[in-house]
């Protein structure tokens, strides 16, 4: 049955560059197909925004996330040169949105690994990706010195851990590891560790908490992945080993993300907008399917998501219809239609 009009979720929608347009059609479909709630903006933003008005994030795309709150986008394309900043982080600024939230799932049947189900999340605003840098001139150089700032707040720290335990509860999960490098950066993020210690104090019985420093982390996430649940870390160490982690499960193709502030959310693939193959038909949706997912989590309609989750992990581990990149022959349509006819 559908949704009445008077339950319907006012969200964005980007199609995004690249195979953007594709997957996005994709996931629309799927989740039209679970029912799901929203009412789509449909708003262009990207090399396509860019072509048409010269902005790559046009007002209007930021005033209907304003208004929704809400949004799915398909991969941007920043453009090269002319000062223009990466359009994921003008829309993380724009809207505050300081929890960036990784989840890895073992999909594939014949992988490495046969048991990580773990979720990373990154503080999205903070630390060396603010973007304070300069050049120092010496001798007639003007590049001679490169010199990089960067910042950490006891204000950001507290809310980022507030939003991780928090999680951890919300979701089931049994252990947080706070991953740092403490011992040589012992201001920057020992105040990032100091601060995330003092709030799982109040998680005392509820989360097992340890802590970790970055490089071990990535060791053991090769090692042992089984032993993380939760990761909560700062910005860019959180942007490598999210990328570590969806590694471990078969690459970025398989990697959602969900972007949350206090008043606006976005949920993507993390993945890039792959332009050698944009227009071919032949992309593998499933990192956008499973940020849709994300998505209908956000809304709290976990069983949508449930659904979707389940019917992925379903279809790639009987492996008949998989795209090219998890080893099959199917195009985007045939593994869209092969997912919608598993729903169950």
């Amino acid at each position: 049955m559908s949704q009445s009009s008077s339950n319907r979720i006012p969200a964005t929608l980007i199609s995004g560059d690249g195979i953007g347009p594709e997957i996005v059609k994709a996931t629309v479909r799927l989740l039209d197909a679970v029912d799901a709630p929203f009412e789509w903006d449909e708003q262009i933003a990207g090399m396509a925004a860019m072509d048409e008005g010269g902005d790559p994030i046009p007002d209007a795309v930021l005033e209907s996330i304003r208004k929704t709150k809400l949004a799915l986008k398909g991969p941007l394309t920043t453009p090269i040169g002319g000062g223009f900043r990466s359009v994921n982080v003008r829309l993380r600024e724009a809207f505050k949105l300081f929890a960036n939230v990784r989840p890895a799932l073992t999909f594939l049947p014949d992988g490495r690994y046969s048991d990580i189900d773990l979720v990373l999340i990154r503080e999205n605003l903070e630390g060396m990706y603010v973007g304070a840098e300069h050049f120092v001139p010496v001798d007639g150089d003007p590049h001679a010195v490169a010199e990089s700032s960067s910042f950490i707040t006891r204000g950001g720290c507290r809310r980022i851990a507030e939003f991780a335990f928090d999680y951890a509860v919300r979701n089931g999960r049994k252990k947080v590891t706070i991953v740092h490098k403490a011992n040589i950066l012992k201001a920057l993020t020992g105040l990032f560790l100091e601060t995330c210690q003092e709030v799982g104090e109040k998680y005392e019985g509820q989360l097992e908490i340890e802590d970790k420093i970055v490089d071990n982390t990535a060791m053991q996430l090769v090692l042992n992945p089984g032993q993380f649940d939760v990761i909560l870390t700062t910005n860019m160490f959180g942007d490598i080993l999210s990328d570590e982690i969806a590694g471990l499960v078969g690459g970025l193709g398989m990697a959602p993300g969900g972007n949350i502030g206090l008043d606006a959310a976005v949920f993507e693939a993390v993945h890039g907008s792959a332009p050698d193959i944009a227009g071919k038909g032949i992309a593998n949706p499933t990192a956008l399917m499973l940020g849709a997912a994300m998505m209908l989590d956000h809304v709290n309609e976990q069983a949508k998501a449930t659904r979707i989750r389940k019917t992925l992990v379903k279809v790639i581990n009987e492996g008949k219809t998989l795209t090219g990149d998890l080893g099959g022959q199917a195009n985007t349509q045939e593994f869209t239609d092969v997912v919608i006819a598993e729903l169950e």
